[in-house]
């Protein structure tokens, strides 16, 4: 089932009027959020740290996007946001990669 906001931004483009970049851009930002939000509450418990792992990928991904948009541009406030974004992903790697160790410790033999 699709949900009522994301029928209400989808409507332009149903009746054929082209949509504007931001009526486009919430769009696809509402549709993410509901796909993220069913999908990570649908993963079973073995699945933790593998999905953890792929997310620490997809963060890395993130830096790199972030990097050529701080790099790229000569605006004070992408190169902000852009700085913003590289730290941000930085916390989220480091603290998947914490949160992944720990787990995966939970499974090792431990020395006796």
């Amino acid at each position: 089932m699709i949900p009522p906001l994301a029928l209400a931004l989808l409507a332009p483009v149903a009746a054929g009027l082209g949509p504007s970049p931001v009526t486009w851009e919430l769009t696809v930002f509402v549709l993410a959020i509901f796909i993220g939000y069913y999908v990570v509450w649908q993963v079973t418990p073995a699945l933790h740290s593998p999905l953890m792992a792929v997310t620490n990928a997809i963060s890395s991904v993130i830096i790199v996007g972030a990097l050529l948009a701080a790099g790229a541009s000569h605006a004070a406030a992408s190169q902000g946001f852009g700085f913003a974004a590289v730290t941000l992903a930085a916390i989220n790697i480091f603290g998947g990669f914490a949160v992944t160790w720990r787990m995966l410790g939970k499974f090792r033999k431990r020395k006796t």
